[in-house]
Parts: structure tokens; sequence; C-alpha cells
């Protein structure tokens, strides 16, 4: 996917400002938080070409943007409760740095599933280097299959779970599935996916 200099640009001051600030100047016209949580987004009034994601690992959300405007936010949780960047397979921690969405599938365990492009060449670029300083065994792997995805209802894993923060995925993001449902629907593969802390 192609995106132009201003978006590129966006997403890197996405890494390095604090979403609040973001949040207060975007939802000053809104007056309130609790809208950007019930607002409901369909394929008809959201531009899917303009659609990026951002995911804050510290305050267990993700928030979609609509080129500069905030549009939804939805409540979120992770694998581990170490909010550590994600170091090799097995640790349940969620990989930072920016992603895309590479497939969509419907899902008999979670509802929907998103997979990211995990590990990407950045991160398979630290994954390497923490082997070379010896903070990994050379037999670790990075992992794989990580994505956005619904509850595990099967296993008892409800949408509590998520109003709770409790962490639960192998280093997934965890929506509730009337949330995953809804995001499924307006996004698109190669969709820009920036997780920070």
């Amino acid at each position: 996917m192609k995106m132009n200099r201003y978006c590129l640009l966006l997403l890197l001051v996405l890494l390095y400002v604090p979403v609040s600030g973001f949040k207060t100047t975007i939802t000053t016209n809104i007056n309130n938080d609790s809208y950007l949580y019930s607002v409901k987004v369909n394929p008809g009034n959201i531009d899917p070409d303009k659609i990026f994601l951002l995911i804050d690992k510290s305050d267990y959300r993700l928030y979609l943007y609509e080129d500069v405007t905030l549009r939804k936010i939805y409540k979120v949780v992770f694998g581990n409760n170490d909010q550590s960047d994600k170091c090799k397979e097995g640790d349940r921690l969620t990989p930072e740095g920016t992603f895309h969405i590479m497939s969509k599938r419907f899902d008999k365990l979670w509802n929907r599933f998103m997979l990211l492009d995990y590990p990407n060449e950045a991160s398979m670029e630290r994954f390497h280097r923490l082997q070379n300083e010896g903070y990994l065994p050379a037999v670790a792997t990075p992992g794989g299959g990580i994505g956005i995805h619904g509850v595990e209802w099967n296993s008892g894993i409800r949408d509590n779970y998520v109003e709770q923060r409790i962490n639960w995925t192998l280093g997934c993001i965890s929506m509730k599935n009337s949330d995953v449902s809804e995001l499924y629907e307006v996004i698109k593969v190669g969709t820009p996916v920036v997780i920070r802390k």
C-alpha cells in the first residue's frame, strides 16, 4: 500500500506524541470521549483508504483514525501484563512498531481475525540484534501469527475480559466481539497499524 508523505509524517508523529494530546485537540467539537466509544462506523461513513489504527498498550485502547480525524476508540487487551515489546516466540508479549493488515478472515474461535505482518523487517532487525547481544538464545524464534481478534467465547473468555483489562492472548490484540466485527467491516488489507506503549 502506498501512502503519501503526509500520512507517513502523521504516523511518525503519533509514535512520539502522547495520544492524550491528540484526543484533546480532536474531540473538542464533541465535548466528551464517551461519544468516541459509542459512535458507530461502517463502510458507508468512513473511507477505508484513509484509515489507520493506533494501538496504545499503556492505556488499553485502539484508536481508529480517518486521515487526521479520530473517529472511534475501542477498548483492547493483550497477552502479557508486562507491556514490553515482543522479543521471541512464547513470551506472550505484543509487538511494537508499524505494521499492516496482511489478511482478514472470519474465525470460529475469535469471531474475526486480522493478521498483522509481524515479524516485519524492523521486527527481525530488533530480534537479531537481541540475539547478537546475547539477550536471546541462538535457538529462539521471533514468533508470528499476531493479529487483532475478538474474545474466545467458547473457552469462557468474554467481553468482560476486555472491560476489566484481563490480558489473556498469546501476544495478539483482543477486542469485544461486537467491536471486532465493526472494525473488520471498515478496514482493508494493507491498513497501517501502529502499536506502542
